[in-house]
């Protein structure tokens, strides 16, 4: 039976019955846990549902490994995102409660860690670099380049490249 003579939903049935299981085995080895195994294998298996046309996939084993470990490193990523965060709130804070934030601001923050992240993943190093020098620790031309050891002209075609790749990320219709 050829996967178009058979709808979407007996489909997705028959690929479900046919992987979740050795998915779910294979993610246990790689995480050591049975119950986060079974929450990627679950992850996994709604990225397909989210496919156009899953019946399309000539491969699903090979694309079920591969979504499997992107969700892994996407989930490191984002507990280092938020291990570095909360290592910078206590460096300013120390131990005052006062000055602690609640889970949702932290929630929040790395959230939009995890935005900004993404958002500059596409850039080059060094206009990535040059773009945090200059938004994050509010450095001059001149310093970032002395900092990146280009020129300044380079710095500003740097800058310029940052903010239009930002752009279009952010406004991708209008590229």
């Amino acid at each position: 039976m050829s996967a178009d003579s058979i709808n979407r939903n007996e489909f997705l049935s028959l690929l479900f019955h046919n992987h979740h299981g050795w998915l779910a085995a294979w993610l246990r080895k790689k995480t050591g846990c049975p119950h986060r195994a079974a929450d990627l294998a679950q992850e996994a298996f709604a990225r397909i549902l989210m496919l156009p046309d899953p019946r399309r996939l000539e491969q699903p084993r090979a694309f079920m490994v591969t979504t499997a470990t992107r969700i892994i490193i996407d989930e490191q990523r984002r507990r280092m995102l938020e291990q570095s965060y909360l290592e910078a709130l206590y460096r300013l804070h120390g131990d005052d409660p006062l000055c602690a934030d609640s889970p949702e601001q932290i929630m929040l923050a790395v959230q939009a860690l995890q935005a900004i992240d993404s958002m500059l993943g596409g850039l080059a190093a060094k206009p990535r670099r040059a773009f945090l020098l200059s938004r994050l620790d509010g450095l001059g031309h001149a310093e970032i380049a002395a900092e990146l050891g280009v020129s300044a002209s380079m710095v500003k075609q740097y800058l310029a490249s940052a903010l239009g790749h930002c752009y279009r990320v952010l406004y991708p219709a209008a590229a």
